[in-house]
């Protein structure tokens, strides 16, 4: 399945990934963030669920299902950019940066900014197309919230 899921995202396409494998490339992203650190901390995980299951419609068992899955990915996954450019070719502007908040929730839900969380943000940001100044107000919403 993990190696499936790799051809796609590999593939020369004309059109984007479909709606399951762009779901799973930021769920993946999600977790890759979390873990960028050393520390893929319960509270990070728990922020990870909560986002599946608000932005999927999931309940509890269904976000931790679609986390697991996404662990998995994720731990084979040899770059970042595979699944950036999933996302990029799948969703408008503004959700991507819908996408750049999700991660934000994720990089402050320890309390702590991390360097290297920030520079994975930096260039995920980069790799979406996202304007340095649109991923700071994102930023700054979240850590309003």
């Amino acid at each position: 399945m993990i190696a499936d899921f790799f051809k796609r995202l590999t593939a020369p396409q004309t059109d984007p990934l479909d709606q399951t494998d762009a779901r799973l490339a930021l769920s993946a992203l999600l977790v890759r963030l979390a873990r960028t650190d050393g520390d893929y901390a319960a509270d990070e995980i728990a922020r990870i669920d909560r986002i599946l299951a608000a932005r999927y419609g999931l309940d509890t068992a269904g976000a931790c299902a679609l986390r697991a899955e996404a662990e998995a990915i994720e731990a084979d996954a040899p770059d970042t950019v595979r699944f950036t450019r999933a996302i990029k070719d799948a969703v408008a502007y503004e959700e991507r940066v819908a996408v750049i908040e999700a991660l934000w929730k994720v990089a402050l839900a320890d309390g702590t900014r991390d360097a290297d969380e920030d520079a994975l943000l930096r260039m995920v940001s980069r790799f979406l197309g996202i304007s340095d100044l649109d991923s700071a107000l994102a930023r700054k919403r979240v850590a309003a919230e």
